[in-house]
């Protein structure tokens, strides 16, 4: 059976995710993940309990779930909340905050690889993504602030990176890279879309859309690598 598995599927991209991959016909199993049940839920998408924050739920969930998989994205993140939003400076960084910020961006993420990597098609193409950001890429920082959501993004791509030549051993023709969604309007943004181009600001559908089109594109030959929206690689 060909499934799909999206991590962090109750709202935003993910849930748009979760919403394209059932409109297509070219998966047999659709799988959506998420700290509580998504409403609605398609007919044809089951749900499994992971709250990405919580090890032992990735864990369980990926002894609950079949394999072979050939599509894992982890659409989970977090820039703000009711603890706080992106650090403008140095005398913001709070340690609290900032290990908060690498449970859910990093860490997380890095135990899905763990738990799911394995459960990828040995033998057929599959990939595994992790949604990322361009602020993430050490090289392209040059306006600064946001410290934790940055260095937890460039973590991620760090895994990401280590984990594709891990994986590369056992899965030759699997992929596994860090996506970048562009400015989606969704509520991660919304504090943050003032002076965006309206061109630039998508709708959770459009990035859905322009993401699962980058990662069938995507070759072995590129995996640990992260790339935008329209494909373009981003430099680590």
């Amino acid at each position: 059976m060909k499934t799909a598995l999206i991590i962090g599927a109750n709202g935003g991209i993910g849930a748009a995710l979760v919403a394209e991959l059932a409109a297509s016909d070219s998966y047999d199993r659709i799988i959506a993940a998420a700290r509580s049940k998504p409403d609605p839920l398609q007919s044809n998408v089951e749900y499994h309990p992971i709250d990405i924050a919580d090890p032992a739920s990735i864990e369980a969930a990926a002894t609950a779930i079949e394999a072979p998989l050939i599509r894992v994205i982890v659409a989970t993140g977090i820039l703000h909340d009711e603890g706080g939003g992106p650090e403008r400076s140095l005398r913001d960084l709070d340690a609290e905050r900032l290990a908060h910020l690498f449970a859910v961006n990093t860490i997380g993420p890095a135990l899905v690889l763990k738990h799911f990597a394995p459960l990828l098609a040995r033998d057929a193409p599959a990939a595994i993504a992790c949604i990322s950001a361009r602020v993430g890429s050490i090289s392209d920082n040059r306006l600064g602030g946001w410290y934790g959501y940055r260095a937890s993004k460039a973590a991620l791509n760090q895994m990401v990176r280590t984990a594709a030549i891990e994986l590369a051993r056992t899965r030759p023709q699997a992929v596994c890279v860090a996506l970048h969604p562009g400015t989606v309007d969704t509520g991660l943004s919304k504090p943050f879309q003032r002076g965006v181009p309206a061109e630039k600001l998508f709708t959770p559908k459009h990035s859905a859309e322009r993401l699962l089109a980058v990662l069938d594109a995507l070759a072995p030959a590129q995996s640990g690598r992260i790339f935008a929206w329209d494909g373009a690689e981003i430099a680590p």
